[in-house]
């Protein structure tokens, strides 16, 4: 019997069990994990030199609770960051790399978009709130014109691997829906939004942020501050779980664990796996998900990338690639000696098939397209497939209402709580925040609260 049991040893069940190990003093928690390894979909792979991620390549720096989290582990003194504002990013556009532009005036500057189709965007002001659960496709085409549809896409399939004409509106962009709704306005909603808020506005765009040795430098951390077996009990997998009078019980294959509080920090499939016997009415009990493959590819000093983040592709293009990331432009460290470093991204919602291919047909689409696409003729010094087992959850029709159920469901039993990867977004960002709500809310022993819908600002 302890106070909190967390299944998932992933960011947001490490972020809770820091939370409540650091600000509440004699709460025992239990944190259980099925993997023999912690960090769920973070993994840093070194080889060679070379430096590639197989999940999330960092973060933005706009988060106050991520902030806190580094300043508490020492974290902060390790970071490397890569300013958006000083870093290219670009979109393979009628078969050619583009600049994206990041900024109002640079949109309005750029001649990616006719002034014609600049001006549609206006329409926004006179066109009535679509209803049900549009895709982002149709959503994005009726408010501001078609020919928006390829960033959006670029944009869609950096973030969730995701297809735009499946995406739900309101589960990618809950907060910017709410204000259409209010206000009938995509603009006019944000304009009001901008009048009445109080949070502190930064003077320049935010940047990308990872640490010396990789992201996994920040979950083998918050592994460091907990005792092994008596905090942390690592290749334990949960068999199921039941609301009991004194509160909840776990039962694993490594025996039954008893708590007042559950906290599910899982993936939203595997936290739908356990909750199905808890309530018959979910509304799902799985969402889709977009797995993709990662092709790391180092080549000798010979070879120059051209300046910044790297490129995404829309589907339109019919590459067989979803994007490339130039690694060792945005981080130093992550090649030896003067190499190039690229992650190509491969896969996706959809293109799932081509994840069926083995390790050296990935490798070939993967130097067909960057021949095509950066001239790259010099044969790679290094390869690696990086291949992870879990997907990343799409948010498609149906998303809104799983999470309206998700937040009856908590608030009708007292200590349990669920969040992690899926559930209030798919960013390190979005996981740290919800893992500290949680937390919160854990140590006051009140039920875990619903909140506003954030608004997120679209960076490529």
């Amino acid at each position: 019997m302890t106070d909190t049991i967390i299944i998932g040893a992933g960011l947001s069940g490490l972020t809770v069990a820091h939370i409540l190990k650091r600000r509440c003093y004699g709460h025992r928690f239990l944190l259980l994990e099925k993997e023999s390894t912690t960090g769920g979909a973070i993994r840093t792979h070194t080889q060679d030199g070379f430096l590639a991620e197989a999940g999330p390549h960092g973060f933005l720096d706009n988060c106050k609770e991520s902030t806190e989290i580094l300043s508490e582990t020492g974290l902060d003194n390790d970071c490397i960051k890569a300013p958006l504002g000083r870093f290219v990013r670009y979109i393979y556009l009628r078969g050619k790399l583009e600049q994206i532009p990041q900024t109002p005036p640079a949109v309005l500057q750029t001649s990616l978009i006719t002034w014609k189709d600049k001006f549609r965007v206006l329409g926004d002001f006179w066109k009535k709130p679509l209803a049900g659960e549009p895709t982002m496709a149709a959503w994005v085409a009726y408010r501001f014109g078609p020919a928006l549809l390829p960033f959006i896409d670029a944009a869609l399939t950096g973030t969730y691997a995701g297809d735009m004409e499946k995406l739900a509106a309101d589960g990618v962009m809950p907060g910017i829906r709410e204000l259409e709704k209010k206000h009938g306005s995509v603009i006019r909603g944000l304009i009001a939004k901008k009048r009445t808020s109080t949070e502190e506005r930064r003077p320049s765009l935010p940047a990308m942020t990872s640490f010396r040795q990789g992201m996994q430098t920040l979950s083998d951390r918050l592994v460091a501050f907990m005792q092994p077996e008596l905090e942390l009990l690592t290749g334990c997998r949960v068999e199921s779980i039941k609301k009991v009078d004194s509160g909840w019980e776990v039962i694993s294959d490594k025996g039954l664990f008893s708590a007042a509080n559950l906290v599910l920090a899982l993936p939203i499939n595997s936290s739908l796996a356990l909750l199905k016997d808890i309530d018959t009415t979910m509304p799902a009990t799985t969402i889709p998900e977009g797995k993709i493959a990662t092709v790391a590819l180092g080549f000798d000093k010979e070879v120059t990338l051209p300046p910044g983040f790297g490129y995404l592709i829309p589907d339109n293009e019919n590459r067989y690639t979803l994007g490339t990331l130039f690694s060792s432009n945005m981080f130093p460290g992550r090649s030896p000696g003067g190499c190039s470093l690229i992650e190509v991204l491969i896969g996706g919602r959809r293109h799932p098939e081509r994840l069926t291919c083995d390790d050296n047909a990935l490798i070939d689409h993967a130097l067909c397209d960057t021949r095509d696409i950066l001239h790259i003729n010099r044969p790679p010094v290094f390869s690696k497939i990086l291949r992870h087992d879990n997907g990343i959850p799409q948010p498609e029709q149906g998303y809104p209402e799983l999470l309206a159920w998700r937040n009856r469901l908590t608030a009708e039993h007292q200590g349990l709580f669920v969040c992690g990867f899926g559930w209030d977004g798919i960013g390190i960002n979005d996981m740290i925040k919800t893992a500290r709500r949680v937390a919160e809310a854990v140590m006051a022993g009140n039920r875990d609260q619903e909140r506003e819908s954030p608004i997120k600002k679209v960076y490529f």
